[in-house]
């Protein structure tokens, strides 16, 4: 499970078989400080998240189970919206 923003959405008028009115959104991976890690990528909407939202997602086989019906073809799936984050400070030695 990972952390991300919404950045924007993708639009595909042809989808493989199971992902027929999906909603497809681009989002940035984020660090629990909100700084971008890694590159944008294209992830199923689950949780009718929109842009600017603050998100976290599922990758690789739990992305692919996240959706009905389970097993089709995708990589990232948004299966949360944040409400807040609580990080601990760090301690210095």
């Amino acid at each position: 499970m990972y952390l991300g923003i919404v950045k924007g959405t993708v639009v595909a008028a042809r989808k493989a078989s199971g992902l027929e009115g999906q909603k497809i959104l681009l989002v940035q991976p984020v660090d629990e400080h909100k700084q971008p890690i890694g590159d944008l990528q294209a992830a199923i909407d689950t949780v009718q998240a929109g842009e600017g939202d603050f998100v976290y997602l599922v990758g690789s086989r739990e992305a692919a189970l996240a959706l009905k019906p389970f097993f089709v073809p995708v990589d990232a799936a948004i299966v949360g919206i944040v409400d807040g984050l609580d990080v601990p400070a760090r301690e210095i030695r």
